[in-house]
């Protein structure tokens, strides 16, 4: 019986090892946004924290405020970054719960 408990229990990890390959694909492709000064500043991150895109709108590019436009950059990064962390971890802990018994304790 313990071979067969053994060999239920590899047999579950093999399909968390799977679920949750599958979540760190699936994060990639999903994406999230976040702006600063009031929109002057929009950066898109993927659920794996890759940043994709960073929009600056033209009115805020003032060669004489280079420092402005860089707490700008660095404050939407952040905020995307966050955004995208939080949603990494509910979908790998989400993947982790569908293969997990009840009661199991979270894994992230």
């Amino acid at each position: 019986m313990a071979e067969e408990d053994m060999s239920k229990m590899l047999e579950k990890l093999q399909q968390l090892q799977e679920q949750m390959a599958k979540a760190q694909d699936d994060l990639a492709a999903r994406t999230v946004s976040a702006e600063s000064g009031g929109g002057m500043v929009k950066v898109t991150v993927n659920g794996k924290l890759q940043v994709l895109k960073v929009e600056i709108e033209k009115e805020v590019i003032d060669p004489a405020d280079a420092e402005m436009l860089e707490d700008l950059i660095v404050a939407a990064i952040n905020r995307a970054m966050e955004r995208a962390k939080e949603l990494a971890d509910t979908t790998m802990s989400d993947a982790a719960r569908s293969i997990l018994p009840p009661g199991f304790p979270p894994i992230m």
